[in-house]
């Protein structure tokens, strides 16, 4: 399962470069944007995951346990 965050003011899923941000894990999405609302992803337009964002390069993949306290 995949899993998307939706934007807080506008109701619509993540983007960048017209790509929804998807990401295989919900506890680590919900670590790295908290308070955002984190929904499973089924549908069908062209996906980026998290992890090659841009803003994301300075974070370790994959997560590790010790990063979640």
């Amino acid at each position: 399962m995949r899993y998307a965050l939706r934007g807080s003011v506008s109701g619509e899923l993540l983007t960048y470069q017209g790509r929804v941000l998807v990401h295989d894990n919900r506890g680590e999405l919900e670590h790295l944007f908290p308070g955002e609302r984190v929904v499973p992803y089924t549908g069908d337009l062209p996906t980026l995951p998290v992890a090659e964002h841009p803003d994301m390069a300075p974070v370790r993949w994959p997560l590790r346990k010790e990063d979640f306290r």
